[in-house]
């Protein structure tokens, strides 16, 4: 492991447990899909608000039941988020006011309103942004302080992969990956399903025994999950874009996604949605799919997420900033109102995996300081939790 000659720091607000945001939102968080929509309609009133639609939030039970739980108070605890208003329909399984109760333990300013108890949906409309215009006031009060890297935990996946995917961006955040941990950060490594045949790659690198047979156990389970459907992952992983993009085989792409990790020991390997133990190269437990691993990561304390594509997505988070990073020049200059960075100059031979490397992660300082990326630009606000269960 490299020693670290100067520790990095970047511009961040600091919240009243101590974690630090690099952004500064008033989120409205829906508990149940039937308040989505009242939600939006804030939003669209009040400036310096964020929401999202999703479909969850009642008719769920146990462990998804939990997930679900774990996901909307994760969310919101989020340090990008400072205060948070909780908006439930009111019979719903998933209680605003519970979920509320959890948050509150942040120390951030919470709030909750009910659709049923205020009448329907024009008074919550009223109340809802009369809340978040006192508190997105409240917001902008809050200044930078100058914060450590080491406090900064940062998101990894790939999506729309190609066949340049673990030639170049991969390995560019693999390297970025390394650096963020040798300053002291975290670097989170997700989608279970597309590391199916790289297992072995990062079991070797596990801090104990423990760690890695909890490598081969979330791998093993995951594709128990497939068998018990009667279905093949293959049928869906790689996807028809990867395909086209030159990826023959989901062993093929996981041997390019795990590049994401780097080369730093796996410290720990956690379940979806939940937040880091510990410092250094961690794994969380998500499918590939894009969305579901990206709220997951957000939800489990990410500040910021990088995001790899070969073939090019515009997926977003309403409290996250994504850095979007092409994997080839031709889909970077095709694509470039949503991709932020070029990775593809690795595969042009103009720049070498470390250059790169260097450049993502001065980026993450800029970011995390207050750049917006193009993603938060197009408000492009996506959520989705993975769902475990069957809905009753």
């Amino acid at each position: 492991m490299s020693t670290n000659t100067h520790q990095r720091t970047f511009w961040g607000y600091r919240r009243p447990d101590g974690s630090v945001g690099a952004r500064n939102h008033v989120l409205i968080l829906p508990t149940i899909v039937c308040a989505t929509q009242t939600a939006q309609r804030v939003t669209e009133l009040v400036n310096g608000t964020v929401t999202f639609i999703h479909q969850h939030g009642c008719a769920q039970v146990g462990t998804d039941y939990d997930q679900t739980f774990r996901t909307y108070v994760g969310t919101a605890a989020n340090p990008n988020v400072y205060g948070v208003i909780v908006l439930g329909l009111g019979c719903e399984t998933h209680q605003a006011r519970s979920v509320a109760s959890e948050l509150r333990k942040t120390g951030k300013p919470v709030e909750v309103v009910s659709i049923q108890d205020h009448g329907g949906t024009l008074f919550t409309i009223a109340e809802v942004a009369r809340i978040a215009a006192k508190m997105v006031q409240e917001a902008s009060r809050e200044r930078r302080v100058e914060c450590d890297f080491g406090e900064l935990i940062v998101g990894t996946e790939c999506g729309g992969s190609d066949a340049c995917s673990g030639l170049s961006a991969n390995p560019a955040v693999g390297f970025c990956s390394d650096k963020i941990v040798d300053h002291g950060g975290t670097s989170i490594l997700a989608e279970t399903t597309e590391l199916i045949g790289a297992e072995h790659l990062l079991a070797a690198r596990a801090v104990n025994d423990h760690v890695a047979k909890r490598v081969y156990q979330v791998i093993e389970a995951m594709e128990k999950r497939a068998f018990s459907m009667n279905i093949d992952i293959r049928t869906g992983n790689p996807s028809p874009g990867n395909i086209k993009g030159g990826l023959s085989s989901l062993e093929e792409k996981s041997l390019g996604a795990s590049n994401k990790s780097g080369s730093r020991p796996l410290q720990e390997l956690i379940d979806y949605a939940e937040k880091p133990t510990k410092k250094g190269l961690v794994w969380m437990d998500t499918p590939g799919h894009d969305i579901e691993q990206l709220s997951g990561m957000a939800a489990g304390g990410s500040q910021i997420v990088l995001f790899t594509t070969g073939r090019g997505t515009p997926t977003g988070s309403p409290i996250v900033p994504v850095i979007k990073i092409a994997t080839n020049s031709a889909i970077f200059e095709k694509m470039n109102d949503n991709i932020d960075m070029n990775a593809g100059t690795i595969i042009d031979g103009t720049e070498t995996i470390e250059q790169v490397g260097d450049r993502i992660f001065e980026e993450i300082i800029e970011v995390c300081s207050g750049k917006l990326t193009k993603s938060e630009i197009l408000k492009q606000n996506d959520f989705g939790i993975w769902r475990i269960g069957p809905t009753f």
